[in-house]
């Protein structure tokens, strides 16, 4: 009982938060009674199940809380995104990530026939882009943006037909990803650092953007990443190629479902960038591959951005700590019905998406009032081997001019 009551009360708590957001009593109510439908036990959240399990006799009120109803869901989104910082604590990680929305027909707003990881295939979806805001007390989403492909957005009568406002035009989801960052910080969102993988790591703005907003970031980067120094560019294989045995570790990068999360992991710091970084700098760029125990070959890369004198382990932990979003989408669709709407129009994805999110910001809250914080892992390394690009300095790895020759063709990217 004591369990149910304090359910409860933070159920009534974040629903006196976002009252105001409603400006009639009967939208209020109606809203409550969504939040709720999509919190209980319904064998599927759409507009019939809810109706049914709220006691309604059609879902057609629900129908006007998402496609008519005079309501922000902006605003309510940010009412989210303080009711998450308040409830989980400062000097989290916001995590960049997006979800498809598997659909049928051609009518729903930026549906389409695109990737989407949810299948890992070409599939007739809609894509979202999400922010997800993680601590050691827990992880919910914050932020999230439709994406619109060319084919929507290039065809002005189809936009209208979904409702989609005539000053919505292309952008990719890099930009989609940069708005909502942006976003994000100026809100206020205690924020430390950032994470993403590598279709937003590879984007020179978005790494850029972060810089320019004093974040420190982990991003996952391909393979054929270019590292730019004044000695030439070369991919960020061929640098971790010539990591010698000493420079790698085994860290843990946080827990999964079997326990710890452990790599080898190899870290060295770049050069200062003379005309970006003051002097002396504040921070630090590091390349970073983390390598499988059990498979030497598999690996994945990594840019980093980070205060002078982090730790090893720490840039670990911030990579590892892109999988919380995973977590927050599966969570979201299995729990909060995140991705059983009805809707077509492009409003009432944006007001179900936000209700969602309320809903799953309620759960994250009640887990983070009995979840203690993790304790931080730690590793020592050994010293280095010589004749290597790579060189101790301090307590660290750094990188000189690699010893092969560089990448033929030239990039701006960095």
């Amino acid at each position: 009982m004591a369990e149910v009551g304090c359910w409860a009360a933070e159920l009534e708590s974040a629903f006196g938060r976002v009252a105001g957001r409603f400006g009639r009593a009967d939208l209020r109510w109606r809203m409550r009674d969504y939040v709720r439908g999509l919190l209980g036990q319904a064998a599927r959240k759409n507009g019939w199940q809810l109706a049914e399990w709220a006691g309604h006799r059609t879902p057609d009120g629900f129908q006007r809380l998402l496609n008519s109803s005079v309501w922000d869901a902006d605003a309510l989104r940010d009412d989210v995104r303080a009711y998450v910082a308040e409830r989980l604590g400062p000097d989290g990680v916001l995590i960049i990530d997006d979800t498809g929305f598997i659909k049928k027909g051609s009518t729903s707003a930026g549906v389409g026939r695109q990737y989407t990881g949810t299948s890992g295939k070409i599939d007739n979806c809609q894509i979202g882009v999400f922010a997800a805001y993680a601590t050691r007390s827990g992880r919910a989403l914050v932020d999230r943006e439709l994406y619109l492909p060319k084919s929507w957005t290039s065809d002005r009568q189809r936009c209208q037909a979904a409702k989609i406002p005539d000053d919505r035009g292309f952008a990719t989801k890099g930009e989609l990803a940069r708005d909502i960052v942006r976003r994000c910080i100026t809100a206020g969102l205690p924020a430390a650092w950032v994470t993403a993988d590598e279709a937003y790591g590879q984007d020179w703005h978005f790494r850029r953007l972060l810089e320019q907003l004093d974040l420190s970031y982990v991003v996952a980067v391909p393979k054929s990443q270019q590292i730019k120094s004044l000695a030439g560019i070369w991919r960020i294989d061929q640098i971790i190629e010539d990591a010698p045995g000493d420079a790698w570790q085994q860290l843990s990068c946080g827990n999964g479902a079997k326990g710890p999360r452990i790599y080898d992991w190899a870290a060295a710091k770049l050069p200062a960038n003379m005309i970006l970084d003051p002097d002396p700098p504040t921070h630090h760029r590091w390349v970073m591959a983390r390598r499988s125990l059990s498979d030497p070959g598999e690996l994945a890369y990594y840019l980093a951005y980070a205060p002078v004198g982090v730790e090893i382990a720490e840039l670990v932990r911030i990579a590892g700590s892109r999988w919380a979003i995973e977590e927050c989408f599966q969570a979201a669709k299995n729990e909060c019905g995140l991705d059983q709407y009805e809707v077509r129009r492009y409003i009432g994805w944006y007001r179900h998406i936000t209700l969602a999110m309320l809903a799953h910001a309620v759960l994250a809250a009640l887990a983070a009032q009995a979840t203690s914080d993790a304790t931080k892992g730690a590793a020592e390394t050994d010293q280095p081997s010589p004749h290597s690009p790579w060189q101790r300095s301090g307590g660290s790895w750094t990188l000189s001019c690699p010893t092969h020759e560089p990448t033929a063709t030239p990039s701006p990217t960095h």
